[in-house]
């Protein structure tokens, strides 16, 4: 399968993540630590899509880091709804992904 269909939901969601994990992981980093790494690994998902040509991508490795430190994309009882967003356009990432190879 082709990976046309990630690449559009990328295309869809990314400016708006790119603006709020920095902002989730600044507000909510103290309480979560995990959303240091879970920004670090967003950053590297962001610059290998870009960087990659369509029939190159190999994001497995990072979607399954992001699955691990975020537990399945799992949004914390004390999220606002900005984190709850982030984690939601993540696992639609993940599962566009997952669908596309």
């Amino acid at each position: 399968m082709s990976n046309r269909y990630f690449f559009d939901v990328f295309n869809t969601s990314i400016k708006r993540l790119r603006l709020i994990v920095p902002v989730v992981t600044r507000v909510h980093g103290e309480h979560h630590p995990e959303l240091h790494e879970i920004k670090s690994l967003f950053l590297e998902l962001d610059e290998t899509t870009i960087k990659s040509l369509p029939n190159e991508l190999e994001l497995f490795h990072l979607f399954s880091q992001l699955r691990d430190v975020s537990h399945h994309y799992l949004v914390p009882d004390d999220a606002c709804e900005t984190y709850e967003e982030m984690l939601v356009m993540l696992k639609k990432l993940d599962l566009a992904y997952g669908k596309s190879v």
